[in-house]
């Protein structure tokens, strides 16, 4: 449930970062609002209704091969990398680009897998210590010398826990879940990981978050991550949910109706 929670969060707040950095390239670059927004549509279109057509091409040749062979995953990088270059040349951030991309890529679950599997290595042990270690390099506490900017930056620690636990654990409480339940899931909810840092870096490139907002943010981030662990396991012990577990999967299958448990 979190997770699902959690995948239509980052779907919205890409679309609402996609608006906003829309906007702003779009009065810094040098093409007309207007070709800028043609331009960008009719890529879309052509990304849904040509390209994701054809993509289904590479689970064909994934399933003639057995495996994502060299060929294969070279095929899709350079892909990925010219819909970046075309959505940084239509004054959107290219980021942008290769994520429509990502998303038209067929949902075949052997081929994802494999592909995951291909490139996880080289993801998690170059690539993300580099991009941690990038947005460490920006992330300048010293700009926080001031006392007030302090306090502002426990406010916004403050308002995202409210807003995202709070707003989470409520919602789940109103659809009936358990107050311990609603609570996890409120915790997980308030957890900001990679997708909120990718957010930061582009707010601070092109212009919308300054260097003292962005350390603040960073700082939140971290401080509503690292708290969710501790938090959890106080409010929903692991060995508690392991004994929910138990009870779900030792029901009874009737597939006339709902299975609901209750907790003391």
């Amino acid at each position: 449930m979190a997770i699902a929670c959690a995948a239509v969060d980052d779907v919205t707040a890409w679309c609402l970062l996609a608006v906003v950095v829309f906007l702003v390239s779009a009065s810094n670059t040098a093409l007309p609002f207007w070709l800028t927004l043609i331009g960008t549509l009719m890529y879309i279109g052509v990304l849904l209704f040509v390209v994701r057509r054809y993509a289904r091409y590479f689970v064909d040749l994934y399933r003639r091969r057995g495996a994502i062979t060299q060929d294969i995953l070279g095929l899709v990088l350079i892909l990925m990398l010219i819909s970046g270059w075309i959505t940084e040349s239509l004054g959107i951030h290219a980021l942008f680009g290769a994520f429509l991309f990502g998303a038209i890529l067929p949902r075949d679950r052997d081929f994802v897998k494999a592909f995951i599997a291909k490139l996880e290595d080289l993801t998690v042990v170059l690539l993300l210590p580099l991009f941690f270690a990038f947005t460490g390099l920006r992330t300048n506490i010293g700009l926080l010398g001031d006392g007030s900017l302090w306090i502002m930056c426990a406010a916004i620690i403050l308002v995202a826990i409210l807003g995202k636990l709070g707003g989470a654990t409520l919602a789940s409480r109103a659809f009936g879940m358990s107050w311990r339940e609603a609570g996890a899931i409120g915790m997980l909810m308030n957890t900001r990981g990679l997708v909120e840092l990718v957010a930061l870096n582009i707010g601070l490139d092109i212009g919308v978050l300054s260097p003292t907002a962005f350390t603040m943010m960073v700082l939140m981030a971290l401080v509503t991550t690292f708290m969710t662990t501790p938090l959890l396991n106080r409010i929903y012990p692991a060995a508690m949910r392991r004994s929910a577990q138990a009870e779900v999967y030792s029901a009874p299958a009737d597939s006339s109706a709902t299975p609901i448990r209750t907790e003391t």
